[in-house]
């Protein structure tokens, strides 16, 4: 059974300087780069069918590229934390291919994602960090440049059953719309 998630790719630029805000933190398992990404939608463990379709269905979605900037540090799990995170500013257009693949999965018979989007790139992993540890990280890493780039396509990825999931493969991508570009201040010339 493949466990599937679709996601934007983090590209190497931006990973690489995401890479630099590693270590510091006791307890933490730092996620290799080359898996680095903003997960859409989880999806999970399924049937082979239910890949196909779920891969055929993604197929259909037509979505303008995507601007994303990445702007802070973050923790997820309170005073137990358990991941240090980059979130990705929100915007309409993020929340509109998140929620239409929402939409497609669960017609298809997925179950609803039982939390808040929150897009974000995980950067590590936490196991017995405690509070304060993670804190003084994110006051001494906190403020950094935004980070931009344009996703081009979305995937569907596969992963192990395993602590952190990856290696994560490629299973298909699906290309997001060139938005149109303008001349002489007029679109579409």
């Amino acid at each position: 059974m493949p466990r599937l998630f679709t996601a934007l790719e983090v590209p190497p630029h931006v990973a690489d300087s995401l890479a630099r805000m590693r270590g510091g933190v006791s307890g933490a398992r730092w996620i290799d780069v080359e898996n680095y990404h903003i997960t859409l939608r989880f999806i999970g463990d399924v049937d082979d069918r239910f890949a196909v379709d779920a891969a055929n269905a993604l197929s259909f979605i037509e979505r303008p590229e995507i601007t994303v900037t990445i702007d802070q540090l973050d923790s997820f799990g309170g005073g137990k934390p358990r991941a240090i995170v980059a979130r990705v500013r929100p915007t309409p257009a993020l929340a509109e291919l998140q929620a239409e693949q929402e939409r497609l999965l669960r017609r298809l018979g997925a179950p609803p994602e039982a939390r808040k989007y929150t897009p974000h790139v995980t950067l590590a992993r936490l196991k017995n960090s405690n509070a304060a540890s993670v804190a003084a990280y994110l006051g001494a890493r906190g403020y950094f440049p935004p980070l931009k780039f344009t996703a081009e396509r979305f995937v569907l990825f596969s992963s192990k059953d395993s602590v952190g999931g990856g290696p994560y493969v490629v299973e298909a991508e699906y290309p997001l719309l060139e938005a149109p570009r303008a001349l002489n201040g007029v679109v579409g010339l």
